[in-house]
C-alpha cells in the first residue's frame, strides 16, 4: 500500500456553543488550523504517483476563497464546528475528487488534531 499526504492550512474563527460559560472554547476565538490530506493505493499510476500533487492544489483553492479568515459557524451553520467536524466535512469534499483518499486531519494547535478516516 502506498501512503502520501499533503499538508494546507488556513486562519478561522468560530465558537462552540453548549459549552459551559468559563470554558474557554465558548468564546468567540481562532485558530491557525492546519489540514492534512491523506491519499492511499495499492498500486501507482502510470505516472509512477498515487496521485499527483499538484491536482491537490484544488483543495488548497477551496480553502483559501471559502475557509479561509471566515466565521466557520456562519459558514457551516453548526453550533458544534470542531475540529472533528471539520476534518469529516474536508474528508468528504476531497473523496468527490480523489478516490484515493483515505483519512483528514485536522489541526487547532500544533499539539491537537482530529482526524476523519472511515
Amino acid at each position: 500500500m502506498y501512503t502520501i499526504t499533503k499538508e494546507f492550512s488556513f486562519s478561522a474563527s468560530h465558537q462552540l456553543f453548549g459549552l459551559p460559560d468559563e470554558h474557554p472554547c465558548s468564546r468567540l476565538h481562532g485558530h491557525n488550523y492546519t489540514v492534512i490530506v491523506e491519499l492511499r493505493a495499492m498500486d501507482l499510476g502510470a505516472c509512477g504517483f498515487v496521485r499527483d500533487y499538484r491536482e491537490l492544489n484544488a483543495f488548497r483553492t477551496y480553502l483559501e476563497e471559502k475557509v479561509d479568515h471566515r466565521h466557520l459557524n456562519d459558514l457551516f451553520g453548526n453550533a458544534f464546528v470542531t475540529a472533528e467536524y471539520l476534518a469529516r466535512h474536508f474528508f468528504t469534499w476531497c473523496k468527490d475528487r480523489w478516490p484515493e483518499v483515505s483519512a483528514v486531519r485536522v489541526g487547532e494547535t500544533p499539539k491537537t488534531w482530529a482526524e476523519y478516516r472511515p
